[in-house]
């Protein structure tokens, strides 16, 4: 008899209860660290910020005490002990901004203010959020400070491409807070995936009727991506193969963007060529294509008849390649027919399968949430109403439970 287990997972909420040591130098784009502070405070964290003299030029310590609600330290003899303590405290340290100046500290064991001993205090993971002038960023021996601070295990994230402060353009704008957030997730997650190679894919697919019309669907990607930064952060190697979506692209992992669901199938093969275990298939690939694609734009019509052949299976084709590799796929149905869900996994020998009813309020295309079933060929478990993130953790607990 099916065993079948109704349950809502409360799912990893990673940053919750953990203490942030929140760095921040001069920069121009230290405002940003009040933004990074509320929003990992909205996560649960706690946070406590640690300024240089160089950076109350930018930003006042008032305003980082009232985002973090605890107390900021600006100076090394204010408590002589303090870069002990509050490195000893900390799960994490990040330091957004981090300019050329304290990742040159760093890199050379410089110790001569307040962050600069916590850095050298600190054992635990490091994230670096560099900000400075694109010259900064390309001079050889700021390169040489950052290469032995990233190869010591330190996590950089950004910084990117565009207009700079000072007005001109190039590398060296301070990555997004979403990013940084995401960074300091992964380096505080288990890592139980670690070692695994993992495909996942997202999106919709589009079969052209000519150049510029296309069958589609309403899919945003959003549940394959939370799947894929879910994966990342656990340890996984990922690899997240994506038809057109307006998702912001995940750092820490490889993206491959596709349009057709012939793309799709070329990159998911190569990618299990690779040596990939687990494929993830989230994306809506489109079931149909026209039998013909024309080659200019059809003219409008009144009435028009066209012909569809169905489209190949990527599920049917993995489970078929030498190297085969640890199948999940989703069942979105309209209405509550998972029985069609238990079928796809028999048929096309999935490991498991993920249903959900898009009609259901709050579960369908393009919202935040989800409510599925995680069905495999030991039972069933039932999810509640939950964010995609969580829904992403549900399945990605049950992948570790059945490869363990």
């Amino acid at each position: 008899m099916r065993k079948r287990e109704r349950q809502k997972p409360k799912g990893p909420k990673i940053l919750k209860s953990k203490s942030i040591l929140l760095g921040v130098s001069g920069s121009v784009a230290a405002h940003k660290s009040i933004d990074l502070t509320r929003r990992l405070r909205d996560e649960g964290a706690s946070v406590t910020a640690v300024m240089t003299e160089a950076s109350r030029y930018f930003v006042t310590p008032l305003s980082l005490q009232v985002a973090s609600g605890n107390k900021v330290y600006t100076s090394l003899f204010e408590e002589p002990m303090a870069h002990i303590d509050l490195s000893a405290r900390a799960d994490l340290m990040v330091i957004a901004p981090a300019t050329a100046n304290i990742i040159a500290k760093f890199a050379n064991g410089v110790a001569d203010d307040l962050l600069s001993t916590c850095l050298l205090s600190f054992g635990g993971r490091i994230v670096i959020a560099p900000a400075m002038n694109w010259r900064m960023y390309d001079n050889r021996f700021f390169r040489e400070n950052l290469d032995r601070v990233i190869s010591s295990g330190v996590v950089q994230v950004g910084p990117e491409k565009g207009d700079l402060a000072c007005g001109e353009e190039g590398a060296g704008r301070m990555a997004e807070v979403p990013d940084i957030v995401e960074a300091i997730r992964a380096g505080l997650s288990g890592k139980d995936l670690a070692g695994e190679k993992i495909v996942v894919t997202a999106g919709p697919t589009r079969e052209y009727l000519d150049p510029v019309r296309f069958i589609s669907n309403r899919s945003s990607g959003k549940m394959g991506f939370a799947v894929a930064k879910a994966a990342r952060d656990r340890g996984a190697e990922v690899t997240l193969i994506s038809g057109p979506s307006a998702l912001r692209k995940p750092g820490g992992l490889k993206v491959v963007r596709v349009e057709t669901g012939e793309e799709m199938m070329k990159a998911v093969k190569e990618e299990i060529g690779r040596g990939a275990g687990v494929l993830v298939m989230a994306a809506a690939v489109a079931d149909f294509s026209p039998v013909a694609k024309a080659e200019v734009k059809i003219e409008k019509t009144r009435e028009m008849t066209l012909q569809l052949r169905m489209t190949d299976d990527i599920i049917a084709a993995a489970a078929r390649m030498e190297k085969r590799p640890f199948i999940v796929g989703f069942a979105a149905e309209t209405g509550r027919n998972i029985e069609r869900a238990r079928e796809k996994m028999r048929s096309k020998t999935m490991d498991m399968v993920v249903f959900n009813d898009v009609t259901e309020p709050g579960a369908g295309f393009d919202v935040d949430t989800n409510s599925a079933v995680i069905i495999d060929r030991h039972g069933e478990k039932v999810l509640g109403l939950m964010s995609k993130d969580l829904v992403a953790g549900a399945i990605l607990d049950r992948l570790v439970e059945i490869k363990a």
